[in-house]
């Protein structure tokens, strides 16, 4: 019996010396989750950072800091790769006490932060900040249901916010709810631009035009095809249906619950995917170091469903474009994260690197991965 007992606090300890190994200080994070993952040819795949918690929005910085928002404990982390050794073994915290913060944005040196009750502004100091140094740009209405709040600040100024409804299918009674919203970066000027759009995760300009660019959450309980996911060039005005319609085939489909009460889409989304692979994080390949094919292309992190017997999802797809359209089929960039049955990640945002590689935030296994092209 004391040899039993003996081997499982061993156990116990070496699983504990591991565990603090892998996130010390100037220790290079560990790749074994990386070499389950699988890439394009050409491509490798790695560890930046580990023994995160729940990471989601990021947002790099001019001189190279990449910000990461940790949902759960309501912090925003620096990554930095000082030394150019490729990872960063020493993820510093910089701002804490938030209220689950999601979306990020970087505006005249000050970073915006997308609580779910307000949107609020830091001037990073190198020095841990409370959330009550932050400045409150906008409040905003509670979290249901869909409770994330995510940023992109456009070329035309404005500070684009977008905010989930409370529900999986109902009439709500705050206008904000199942909205994309903008405002001006002091607080000001706050308008709804598109509203029907159930929890549009992903926001995103295209790079050289006026467009903005969401993914969208279609709603559950339709079976394990309906509706699919749609991604949608927002038009300002425009109602894309949620919860009275859903577009299949480019068509507008009555919601078999609300639909009853008429039909208000008046936009469409650019096109669609399969349905409940939870399309979050998504951005326009602006980089130099990745093949041609790639340029101005549109990477999405699907993070995965729940609700469908036979789960999909559960990595980060590339779209090629051609002038906002679609040129051709959409391609598994990197997936693996869900292997048979077991998940071991869930891919959430994806952002360009000063060198023209990728960053892919994993809420579920507390990770940043970077994607570089290695040559064939």
């Amino acid at each position: 019996m004391s040899r039993y007992f003996l081997l499982i606090f061993l156990t116990a300890y070496s699983l504990n010396l591991a565990a603090q190994e892998d996130v010390s200080p100037n220790t290079p994070p560990a790749q074994g989750a990386a070499s389950r993952l699988s890439v394009l040819p050409g491509f490798k795949v790695s560890v930046f950072a580990a023994g995160l918690n729940n990471p989601r929005g990021m947002v790099f910085s001019p001189d190279g800091v990449l910000y990461v928002c940790d949902m759960k404990d309501g912090i925003v982390l620096a990554l930095n790769d000082s030394d150019g050794r490729g990872y960063c073994s020493h993820p510093q915290t910089i701002i804490q006490g938030l209220n689950q913060p999601h979306g990020l944005a970087l505006i005249g040196g000050e970073l915006y932060v997308g609580e779910t009750t307000r949107i609020s502004s830091f001037m990073p100091s190198g020095h841990l900040l409370d959330a009550s140094d932050g400045k409150t740009i906008l409040t905003l209405p509670p979290g249901g249901r869909h409770f994330t709040r995510t940023l992109e600040y456009a070329p035309d100024g404005k500070l684009y916010v977008s905010i989930g409804s409370t529900c999986d299918s109902c009439e709500e009674k705050d206008e904000r709810y199942a909205t994309i919203c903008c405002l001006n970066p002091d607080g000001t000027g706050f308008e709804i631009v598109a509203r029907g759009l159930r929890n549009a995760v992903g926001i995103r300009a295209r790079p050289g035009t006026s467009e903005l660019w969401a993914s969208a959450n279609g709603r559950d309980y339709l079976g394990d095809d309906l509706p699919p996911e749609g991604f949608y060039r927002v038009e300002h005005g425009k109602h894309y249906g949620w919860p009275y319609s859903y577009t299949l085939r480019g068509k507008t489909v009555p919601d078999p619950v609300l639909g009853r009460k008429g039909i208000r889409q008046t936009g469409q989304p650019v096109f669609e995917y399969q349905a409940h692979t939870a399309p979050l994080g998504i951005n326009f390949y602006t980089g130099q170091a990745y093949p041609a094919r790639f340029k101005e292309g549109l990477f999405v992190c699907f993070h995965g469903s729940w609700n469908r017997s036979i789960p999909v999802g559960y990595k980060v797809v590339f779209f090629p474009l051609s002038d906002g359209k679609l040129k051709g089929k959409p391609v598994d960039f990197l997936w693996g994260f869900l292997q048979g049955a077991e998940r071991v990640g869930r891919p959430v945002d994806v952002v360009n690197g000063l060198k023209g590689e990728l960053y892919v935030s994993d809420d579920y296994g507390g990770r940043i991965f970077k994607v570089v092209y290695a040559e064939p």
